[in-house]
């Protein structure tokens, strides 16, 4: 990967609801791991939702977050230095991320985030208009998804490895997004 590129990654991360405990920290370990890294993050803030861990960390090693907020969202005065562009529509939310986004990255965390994860995936179409998914197996979080991939996928979807890769830790992530830049995968 050139050392000047800096992906921008469409982040899906919740804290919220039962589940793993260990989401917030999973999400303060990738904030400020991918900030030093260079990445830019691009995440959905809606409906009281945001992922304020990922945000502080990735803010406090100096990186670069835009939010995608929903109308009713009040910038908290410990996310200083947050772009947020506010937009009425969930759809349009989704497209906005979309939009900026060149891979997306899936943490784990609640049902909300892997639905907002679907909907935008599913909009960029097919072919040439899907972008990649990383996708963080941390605890088995996505391991019927790899199960998946591994099993349908890889028999029925010439270079699914372009569409989905899974990561065992944070570290792995940059390696994966790393490989698909160097693939042209984000263009896809």
């Amino acid at each position: 990967m050139s050392p000047d590129l800096h992906p921008v990654l469409g982040v899906f991360a919740s804290d919220l609801g039962p589940g793993d405990a260990e989401r917030a920290t999973i999400m303060s370990q990738t904030g400020s791991f991918l900030a030093r890294k260079g990445a830019k993050l691009v995440c959905i803030a809606e409906d009281g939702a945001v992922p304020v861990p990922l945000v502080t960390s990735a803010r406090t090693a100096g990186g670069d977050v835009t939010l995608i907020a929903d109308s009713d969202y009040a910038e908290p005065t410990g996310l200083t230095g947050v772009n947020v562009e506010h937009l009425a529509s969930a759809a349009d939310r989704l497209s906005r991320l979309a939009a900026l986004s060149q891979i997306y990255l899936a943490l784990p965390g609640s049902l909300a985030s892997a639905t907002s994860l679907f909907r935008t995936w599913v909009k960029g179409g097919s072919g040439a208009g899907r972008k990649p998914v990383v996708f963080l197996d941390r605890n088995g979080a996505f391991k019927v998804l790899r199960g998946y991939a591994g099993d349908v996928l890889s028999n029925s979807l010439k270079g699914q490895d372009r569409y989905l890769q899974f990561a065992e830790s944070v570290e792995d992530i940059w390696n994966k997004v790393t490989w698909l830049v160097d693939q042209g995968a984000t263009a896809l």
